[in-house]
């Protein structure tokens, strides 16, 4: 059974989230703080994060930034915030969805079966792959740089192996969208440039010489790797 950390300061929402969840199949442990929620995930290890941004104490971006420097669970934002600015922040910081309040249960399990699935279909197939000092086991789903290991999201690690898996070739951000996020991703094409910012940043020490994802103005991206 899944477990789903459920990060939510009103009791009512948190309640009502649980009751549809629960009838999904999934295990829910609420939190009601940024504290606690530090808490259960480091103890109970859930298999993805339902978090809200306005939290007493600390807040849920706070709470983001902390999840990111050690894992790569997948995390849903939920907040009344609907602006587009704060949709963008907390995809750039690493969350996999975003919900904006008011919303119905229905939604919210469609969004988390739907990153569910994504985190599981990380390209499973049993291959290590060298370029130069980055290696990527993927079928571990370990990325290393110089023998160091690299945090990533589940999604930027999808666009990772499957770039990775397909070296010097250039991909549109629809082919990108369709390959990686999936058809039943109903977001914008804006995911793709960022979870690109995102990959890079985490890449930032594998030498330039070996290789590097490109963009290609007007074309799409690409993983570019150099021959000796």
């Amino acid at each position: 059974m899944k477990r789903i950390l459920l990060v939510e300061d009103e009791e009512t929402i948190s309640r009502v989230l649980t009751v549809y969840l629960k009838h999904e199949g999934y295990e829910v442990l609420q939190a009601f703080d940024g504290q606690q929620a530090l808490t259960y995930f480091v103890d109970q290890s859930p298999n993805l994060v339902l978090l809200d941004v306005m939290l007493p104490g600390r807040d849920g971006w706070s709470i983001l930034q902390e999840i990111r420097q050690n894992s790569s669970c997948p995390v849903i934002m939920l907040t009344a915030l609907g602006d587009i600015d704060y949709r963008l922040k907390g995809l750039n910081q690493g969350a996999d969805d975003y919900i904006t309040k008011p919303f119905i249960g229905e939604e919210v399990i469609a969004r988390v079966n739907a990153v569910l699935r994504r985190a599981a279909n990380v390209l499973e197939t049993e291959n290590i792959k060298q370029f130069g000092s980055l290696n990527l086991n993927m079928d571990s789903h370990v990325v290393k740089i110089n023998g160091e290991p690299v945090v990533l999201t589940p999604k930027d690690l999808s666009l990772l192996f499957f770039l990775a898996g397909r070296p010097n070739r250039t991909f549109t951000r629809d082919n990108l969208i369709e390959q990686v996020w999936g058809l039943d991703y109903d977001g914008s094409e804006r995911a793709v440039d960022l979870a690109i910012k995102r990959i890079r940043q985490a890449l930032a020490s594998w030498p330039a010489s070996q290789g590097e994802i490109r963009t290609l103005r007007g074309l799409g991206y690409q993983f570019c790797v150099y021959e000796k």
